[in-house]
């Protein structure tokens, strides 16, 4: 069945992308740990706040819509037109680096050119970067339709590979610099990711693009705009996706980077402030970006492809919504546990992990407390990822414009709380004010999954956010073992005793996995079928090739 090789692929995309933001995030880790001793907090504030800030905002506002909406199912009807619409991605980019970047050098409070010198020149260095990755946006829509699961792995892995030891060089050989060496060091990155999505897929086309039949493009000159004669130049009906994903994609991106904005825009916090925080921040998002985020964006693929949008449950075909069904509920499970164990274990390690990434640093003061918070808000974050993909694939186009309006008010109620719980108790205010956004954004994806299922009674996906009984249980006797365990064993008392503190969370955490093991059957019966699917598939391929 088509829904089944859709399946695994997202599956195993999924995998893929949890590699490469597993890498992503570690070098991220160990780079953070190096250059906090080889330059100011004032300096980390500017490039990881502020300026990465500028290039994730004009990314988001460019290019987010337009592949959300040329993913979707039936948008690839004809190819030449969604090449088409993907390249006015880059003229928009060009306008919003231009308004953009223009903001952040007049308006926006500035650096101490003592500090950090150069400040204009990186602003423009790090929006003309993010202009410029818009190139392969074609490319990357393209091996995401495709399938081709492990080219963004190789391809952003490599870039980001030679960011961060090109970054390690020039702060250790070259620390006049500055930040300039991290200007250098993004300008690799993009050219990196542009000169290997091109030359993969002109080397592609050249030796496969006839001979594959479900491959689309037969030339070079087909990735770039062209008129197709007799049709118009691009979908009307994509094109209308495409415009409300835009107008839900700007509110999200608040409520994604709310934080940065508010400490951007409204000097809630000194850049050395901002520096500690960025810290925290990667930390404790760790899980969210490398375990959550890929099994957001397969789960949408999936969904995306498999569900027709807007159609009620009863008018899906009843394979496809069943296996539909099945995936969301084992979705939630899944990611629920896993937050569950970061929240329980998270509590009583964060102070350790603190003080043992960089000392006193950060395991001083509201370092620990941060953290601490930031399980709270993974735990929500994994919820909210995984019931939105179900969401935004279902809905229709009027259901997304609709939803439109309630993320504004969303934004503005995040942004307001933002504000006032910052300015009220600290950095954690930030933390808290992320809390209640992903609380009401969960509430809505529970109830308009509730009412897409309303007339079926077979179907009940919102069970897997309730493990079994006994493994709550497990959940609630290992945070208190361990929170004792702090408190006697940790963390002023010795290496020996640091020692024994971990030794009873990794006993508590076996524990766990063995409740897991014993009383989440339906959940591991299915991990199980779909390695079992891939086993056979790549058993399968083997034996072909051999032939």
């Amino acid at each position: 069945m088509a829904s089944n090789k859709i399946l695994a692929s997202a599956a195993k995309s999924a995998s893929y992308n949890m590699v490469l933001q597993i890498m992503f995030r570690m070098m991220t880790f160990v780079l953070n740990a190096f250059v906090l001793r080889y330059i100011s907090k004032e300096m980390l504030g500017v490039v990881n706040v502020r300026l990465t800030l500028l290039y994730s905002t004009i990314l988001f506002v460019s290019r987010e819509a337009f592949r959300r909406a040329c993913l979707s199912q039936g948008s690839r009807q004809q190819w030449q037109q969604v090449i088409n619409l993907l390249w006015c991605t880059f003229p928009l980019g060009i306008l919003c680096g231009s308004i953009f970047g223009y903001m952040w050098v007049t308006f926006l409070e500035q650096p101490d050119p003592n500090t950090v010198p150069h400040y204009s020149l990186a602003v423009v260095v790090f929006a003309s970067s993010a202009i410029l990755e818009l190139l392969a946006e074609p490319m990357w829509v393209l091996g995401q339709a495709m399938l081709f699961v492990k080219l963004k792995v190789i391809v952003e892995g490599l870039a980001i590979a030679g960011r961060c030891f090109l970054t390690v060089i020039l702060v250790l050989t070259a620390p006049h610099l500055g930040i300039v060496g991290f200007c250098i060091a993004q300008l690799f990155y993009t050219l990196i990711y542009l000169g290997l999505y091109y030359t993969y897929f002109m080397w592609y086309v050249k030796n496969f693009g006839k001979k594959d039949e479900d491959f689309p493009i037969k030339s070079p000159s087909d990735f770039f705009p062209g008129q197709i004669q007799g049709q118009a130049w691009t979908s009307e009906e994509l094109t209308k996706l495409t415009w409300s994903f835009f107008k839900q994609g700007f509110l999200k991106q608040l409520l994604t980077e709310g934080e940065r904005y508010v400490m951007t825009f409204f000097d809630v916090l000194s850049f050395g402030d901002q520096g500690i925080y960025d810290v925290i921040n990667n930390l404790g998002s760790l899980a969210a970006r490398f375990i959550f985020q890929p099994i957001e964006e397969s789960g949408y693929l999936f969904f995306a492809q498999t569900l027709k949008r807007g159609v009620p449950v009863k008018d899906q075909p009843k394979d496809t919504i069943h296996l539909a069904s099945q995936v969301y509920q084992c979705l939630l499970k899944c990611v629920v546990l896993i937050g569950v164990t970061i929240l329980v274990f998270g509590y009583a390690y964060s102070y350790l992990l603190l003080d043992l990434y960089a000392g006193s640093l950060l395991s001083s003061g509201t370092g620990p407390t941060l953290l601490r918070w930031y399980c709270v808000y993974v735990l929500l974050i994994a919820i909210n990822g995984t019931t939105e993909c179900f969401v935004f694939a279902a809905m229709s186009q009027k259901d997304v414009d609709r939803y439109n309006h309630k993320m504004f008010v969303f934004s503005l109620f995040f942004l307001l709380s933002s504000w006032y719980l910052t300015k009220t108790i600290g950095s954690v205010g930030f933390i808290l004010a992320n809390c209640l956004n992903m609380s009401a954004r969960i509430l809505h994806s529970i109830y308009f999954t509730l009412n897409y299922y309303k007339d079926s009674s077979l179907h009940q996906p919102l069970r897997g956010l309730l493990p079994s009984l006994p493994v709550v249980i497990s959940f609630i006797a290992s945070w208190v073992i361990t929170t004792i365990s702090e408190v006697h064993l940790c963390c002023d008392r010795g290496v020996l005793y640091r020692i024994a503190h971990i030794a009873v969370g990794a006993f508590c955490l076996l524990v766990v996995a063995v409740m897991i093991l014993l009383f989440e059957r339906d959940l591991l019966s299915f991990i199980m079928e779909q390695w079992k699917t891939r086993r056979g598939k790549r058993n399968e391929s083997k034996r072909t090739k051999d032939e």
